[in-house]
């Protein structure tokens, strides 16, 4: 039998702005077991993402957090990431926006709130379009390169549906998938393997 299909190898790819970190299935730290990164900056300086895949334990509305959209329906924000919780990022496919910033494969980050405002306010569609975080992954200099080469961290190509339409709760899974078949094995890889 082949025992090199249990253990647990990085694909040893460096990320790039607007591709995906994907937690390795054995990354046990409490801000990003199983999570899924969206990589918003990658130089000299450091590394940033945003967390695309996890919730707060209160639920929180960007409706709570901006008074003029009370009167629309409850619009999730999600937790992306240890670092600046006070701070609101948004990820979306409105190339048009002012000021936005492409990050590839059809996704920007931020942009003129106000303009976004008035998007939301017009009854424009958010699901699929538009999500919210609070909080950002930080990484220093040639700190994340450590991580994937400690095999913490896979790299997978972004997917704009997957990261925008899917589930949150089973993008880790599909991201997973999407790195081939020698990683399948571990999508299935239990989350508490002592709990089985």
């Amino acid at each position: 039998m082949n025992m090199h299909i249990f253990q647990v190898e990085s694909n040893k790819v460096l990320p790039h702005v607007g591709s995906i970190l994907i937690a390795s299935p054995l990354l046990y730290d409490y801000h990003f077991a199983r999570t899924v990164v969206l990589m918003v900056t990658h130089d000299r300086e450091g590394s940033m993402g945003i967390v695309m895949n996890k919730d707060f334990r209160y639920h929180i509305t960007l409706n709570q957090l901006v008074p003029d959209l009370h009167s629309v329906p409850s619009i999730p924000v999600y937790k992306g990431g240890p670092v600046g919780r006070d701070t609101l990022f948004f990820i979306h496919t409105l190339k048009d926006l002012n000021g936005a910033i492409n990050l590839g494969n059809g996704l920007y980050l931020n942009g003129d709130f106000n303009e976004l405002q008035n998007y939301i306010l017009e009854g424009n569609p958010i699901e699929g379009n538009i999500r919210f975080f609070a909080g950002y992954a930080g990484w220093e200099h040639e700190q994340l390169e450590r991580e994937i080469e400690d095999n913490s961290w896979f790299t997978g190509v972004t997917d704009k549906h997957l990261l925008l339409d899917y589930n949150y709760k089973r993008l880790w899974q599909a991201s997973m998938f999407t790195l081939g078949n020698s990683y399948a094995l571990w999508a299935k890889y239990p989350q508490y393997p002592s709990c089985n």
